[in-house]
C-alpha cells in the first residue's frame, strides 16, 4: 500500500516537472521570438541615433567611449542621455533625440570638455562646425510650405538662419498668384542640432535630423568638376576647337577663346546668325 502511494507521488512530481519545463520552454521561445522581432526596430533606432557634438566616427566613438556619463552630466539642457536596453544605440553610450530635446549649441561645448577619452573631439572649438547630423526634409508632401501655406518655423528657429536652411521661392501654379517658400537644407552648414525637427508643427515632423551616413551622398573619387578644376587652374583646361560648328551658326567666325564674332544689324538681329 505504502509502495502504491509512493508511485502515485512520483507520477505527480514528474507531471509537475514536465509542466514547469514546458512553461519555461514556452517562455524562452516567446522571449527569443520577441528578441528576434525587436532586432530590426533596434537597428533602425541605432541607425538614427544622434551623438553629441564632436563625436568621432561611430566605430571609433564606440571604441573610445567608456560610458562614464560625464558628457551627460555636464549638458546643461538635459539633451544628452545614456542609452538603455531597447533605445537602439549601444548601451551606456550618450545620444539625443532631436524631436524631444535638441542640442542648444552651447558656445563652450561643455560635453566635449567633459569627455576624458577623446570620443568627443576636443579639436571642436566652434559649435557652428559641429556635425551631429544633417536635417532632411523627409515628408515634403505634408510640409505646409510645400502645400503653399506659410510656416517657415524650421527656417526661423535654425541657429544658422539663412545659411543651413534657406527658403527657395518658386511659382505656385495651383493658385497662379502665390509663391512657394521651400525649405532647403545646406548640408555643409547644418550642424544637426535638431531645432528644426523639434519645432516642426506637424504631428510627425516633416524635417528630421539623420546621421551623415544616412543623410548625405558621396561623389565618386573619379569625378572631376570642371568649374572647380578651372578655378584651381586659373583658367580653362581645355582648348576650344575652332572647327566646332553650332547648328544655325554656320559660317560665323569664332575666336580662339571660343566666342563668336557677330555683327549686329540695325534692326537688332545679327548679320551672320541663321536661326
Amino acid at each position: 500500500m505504502a509502495r502504491h502511494h509512493k508511485t502515485s507521488g512520483d507520477a505527480v512530481d514528474q507531471n509537475r516537472r514536465a509542466m514547469l519545463a514546458g512553461t519555461v520552454k514556452g517562455a524562452c521561445t516567446v522571449g527569443l521570438l520577441g528578441a528576434l522581432l525587436a532586432i530590426p526596430a533596434r537597428r533602425r533606432a541605432e541607425a538614427v541615433a544622434l551623438r553629441p557634438p564632436g563625436a568621432v566616427a561611430e566605430t571609433d566613438f564606440l571604441a573610445a567611449c567608456v560610458r562614464c556619463g560625464l558628457c551627460v552630466k555636464d549638458c546643461p539642457y538635459d539633451t544628452l542621455r545614456l542609452s538603455d536596453l531597447g533605445d537602439g544605440p549601444a548601451t551606456g553610450t550618450p545620444f539625443f533625440n532631436a524631436r524631444k530635446v535638441p542640442c542648444e549649441m552651447c558656445e563652450t561645448i561643455p560635453c566635449v570638455a567633459a569627455c576624458p577619452t577623446g570620443a568627443l573631439d576636443k579639436g571642436l572649438k566652434d559649435i557652428k562646425n559641429a556635425k551631429m547630423g544633417v536635417a532632411v526634409l523627409v515628408g515634403q508632401e505634408a510640409c505646409l510650405n510645400f502645400l503653399g501655406l506659410r510656416c517657415d518655423v524650421c527656417y526661423r528657429v535654425c541657429p544658422r538662419i539663412g545659411e543651413a536652411i534657406t527658403l527657395e521661392l518658386s511659382h505656385n501654379v495651383r493658385t497662379a498668384k502665390h509663391a512657394f517658400f521651400i525649405p532647403t537644407v545646406h548640408s555643409s552648414k547644418c550642424t544637426g542640432c535638431g531645432k528644426c525637427e523639434r519645432a516642426c508643427v506637424l504631428d510627425e515632423a516633416a524635417i528630421k535630423v539623420l546621421p551623415h551616413v544616412l543623410a548625405t551622398g558621396q561623389l565618386g573619387k573619379h569625378y572631376r568638376l570642371g568649374w572647380e578644376e578651372k578655378r584651381s587652374a586659373g583658367g580653362s583646361l581645355v582648348e576650344p576647337s575652332p572647327e566646332v560648328q553650332v547648328r544655325g551658326m554656320e559660317g560665323v567666325e569664332m575666336s580662339p577663346g571660343g566666342t563668336y564674332k557677330l555683327e549686329k544689324r540695325p534692326d537688332g538681329g545679327f548679320k551672320e546668325f541663321k536661326p
